[in-house]
């Protein structure tokens, strides 16, 4: 009767995954329909926020129930329908991949991305005529080395999508070998494969952090199996891919031999050779990103604030802040798969730039840790992308108030609830050691 009644809850968790798989397939079927984001943000924004709650209630049945074979190839087949109803997209709700072309255009006429500019003179040839304003079109690239490696072998937009797309299967991957190694259920890479953001930003998109994500992910799985060189050689790897893993290399070198640092530094050089006529423009790019970009910010006001409104101040005290973190954390010993939820989710809080796309970099760690804050604000995130709809009635790009506030309130409220629960916990702790200690005296005397 045991067996039966295991069985028959089994069978009604499978179907109910099975269902929500149907709803997502749908939602994102609708998605991929669209001709014109510009006009159907409000529309797009609501399918998403709708495609988050059916994901959250199937990491919710993946981490309470236990699943068999039948419901991981359910997650693991929807995984693949999503991403391949996305791919077809005829509009993105981000225009970066415009600005990869651009690049990869640039290195195969034989030119430095990161000396030259999209508004450069003589260079108009090289311009999408689909799009032909880039982003950051005043600027140096500001993408690392391996990327723009990457750039350069692909030259049209669906392709641009199709090589980020399998970076980000190649995460499921690298996800389910950690899962593995964890001895956690396998089913918990839902809490990445179906994530909205995640299938928003690379199938539908065509952003490159997924190159960064598989790269740190191995990295990762070779640190948990002690090997100190594959574990550099692919942290590096993920470093000149996006610069966001090097928050995470105090911890690496705390676990392994400091000597292995040599493997990091020559691989990431190594990247930069190609690049070396730009000579110290190579950072044009970056600082340029620093000093302008400000968009879906937080906590960064507040730093802004209290660095009495400079940017580079804020920047350095969140840069401060992380580091503390970062070296706290390495020092403290806590797992690497915690820490890098904590840090890349993190960064994203104080950082002045928190597109929809960056939270990708802290999804993937949910699968581990299915951390009720972080798990809301990947669903919220896509929220960021309202700025188009003001853009789209003619009005100045800025974020509104109300929805920073819709974004970011639920999790910080959720964050401070924690931050209590935990304080609580350890005072009611110490409350209990002491009453022990006491009583324990009592009966000596």
């Amino acid at each position: 009767m045991r067996f039966s009644d295991t069985w028959g809850q089994k069978g009604a968790v499978t179907f109910a995954l099975a269902v929500l798989a149907a709803g997502l397939a749908g939602i994102f079927h609708a998605v991929a329909e669209f001709q014109e984001l510009g006009a159907s943000m409000p529309q797009f924004i609501g399918l998403l926020l709708l495609a988050g709650i059916l994901y959250v209630t199937g990491v919710f049945l993946a981490e309470r129930f236990q699943l068999g074979i039948s419901g991981l190839v359910i997650i693991l087949a929807g995984s693949v329908l999503f991403r391949v109803e996305l791919l077809p997209a005829k509009t993105t709700p981000s225009d970066d991949v415009y600005r990869y072309q651009w690049d990869g255009r640039v290195q195969r006429a034989g030119l430095n991305p990161y000396i030259v500019s999209p508004d450069d003179d003589g260079l108009e040839w090289l311009q999408n005529p689909e799009h032909p304003e880039p982003p950051g079109e005043e600027t140096p690239t500001i993408y690392p080395p391996l990327a723009e490696l990457v750039y350069r072998q692909i030259e049209t937009v669906p392709w641009y999508k199709r090589v980020s797309t399998i970076f980000d299967l190649a995460s499921v991957g690298a996800l389910l070998l950690l899962l593995a190694a964890m001895k956690q259920p396998l089913h918990r890479v839902l809490a990445y494969a179906w994530n909205p953001a995640i299938l928003i930003s690379f199938a539908m998109s065509g952003h490159f952090d997924s190159l960064a994500i598989v790269t740190f992910l191995t990295a990762l799985f070779f640190l948990l199996k002690n090997r100190a060189a594959p574990a550099m050689a692919a942290m590096a790897l993920a470093f000149v891919s996006k610069f966001f893993p090097v928050l995470l290399l105090a911890t690496f070198l705390k676990r392994l031999r400091l000597a292995s640092a040599g493997v990091f530094v020559f691989v990431a050089a190594a990247f930069y050779v190609p690049f070396l006529g730009a000579g110290i423009h190579v950072v044009d790019g970056a600082r340029n990103y620093a000093r302008d970009w400000l968009n879906n910010a937080t906590l960064f006001h507040v730093l802004f604030f209290l660095t009495g409104s400079s940017k580079v101040g804020a920047e350095l005290l969140a840069a401060l802040l992380l580091l503390g973190a970062s070296l706290y954390l390495a020092k403290k010993g806590t797992p690497p798969l915690w820490s890098s939820l904590i840090l890349t989710g993190g960064v994203l809080l104080v950082s002045p730039t928190a597109y929809p796309w960056y939270f990708t970099w802290a999804i993937a760690f949910l699968c581990f840790y299915p951390n009720a804050a972080w798990l809301l604000m990947s669903v919220t995130c896509v929220l960021g992308y309202t700025p188009a709809i003001s853009e789209g009635a003619g009005e100045p790009l800025k974020n509104s108030l109300l929805m920073l506030s819709l974004e970011y309130g639920p999790v910080y409220l959720w964050l401070v609830y924690y931050c209590w629960a935990a304080v609580t916990k350890k005072l009611t702790a110490v409350s209990a050691s002491r009453e022990t200690i006491g009583n324990e005296i009592e009966t000596v005397r």
